[in-house]
């Protein structure tokens, strides 16, 4: 248990017998009546974002989620199958446990798995991670109908925006959160 003076961005709250994690929260005192507690709470399974408030001081219960660097090793069949990097110990993780990660994953990856109770909860990537650019069109110099960029497939089968003169080949970092384009590797 927790009070919501505790609450913090990626805590794990088990909210009806659901786990929500904290994506946003405000405290908020007005200037008539109690003050409360303004979150916006993402369902862990189902990735269903709502907006939750609580009176300020009262006890939430929150989840213990062991969080642990692993490596993606392999896909295996329509599993993902992570390394333990302390242990050496190898998880099967199901491909909507993965999610939107899969866009990103490249084997030999470093990510973070979340766990609750023996069970895979997410896959936490870095902010940002380095693909290479598989397929592209040539840019031709002068075309800026379409504000300066060019889509782009990288190596993992994902399609990003990209500045017109990148060439197939090329390496490019990535935001993971977003898939934007950030630069050059």
């Amino acid at each position: 248990m927790a009070s919501t003076n505790d609450l913090k961005n990626g805590l794990v709250l088990n909210i009806e017998g659901q786990l929500w994690t904290v994506v946003e929260f405000q405290h908020v005192k007005p200037g008539k009546g109690p003050a409360f507690v303004r979150t916006k709470l993402k369902n862990v399974m189902s990735g269903k974002t709502v907006d939750k408030t609580f009176n300020a001081g009262i006890k939430v219960e929150t989840a213990t989620v062991d969080k642990r660097d692993m490596q993606y090793s392999y896909m295996d069949g329509d599993m993902y199958v992570f390394m333990d990097t302390t242990t050496w110990e190898q998880t099967n993780v199901t491909a909507d446990a993965v999610g939107s990660a899969k866009d990103y994953l490249l084997e030999g990856q470093d990510v973070v798995v979340a766990f609750h109770e023996g069970t895979v909860l997410f896959v936490e990537l870095p902010a940002s991670v380095v693909l290479e650019i598989t397929f592209t069109e040539p840019g031709l110099q002068g075309d800026r109908s379409s504000g300066g960029t060019k889509p782009a497939t990288l190596e993992t089968g994902k399609e990003i925006q990209v500045p017109l003169f990148l060439e197939q080949g090329t390496k490019v970092k990535v935001d993971t959160r977003n898939g934007d384009y950030l630069g050059r590797a």
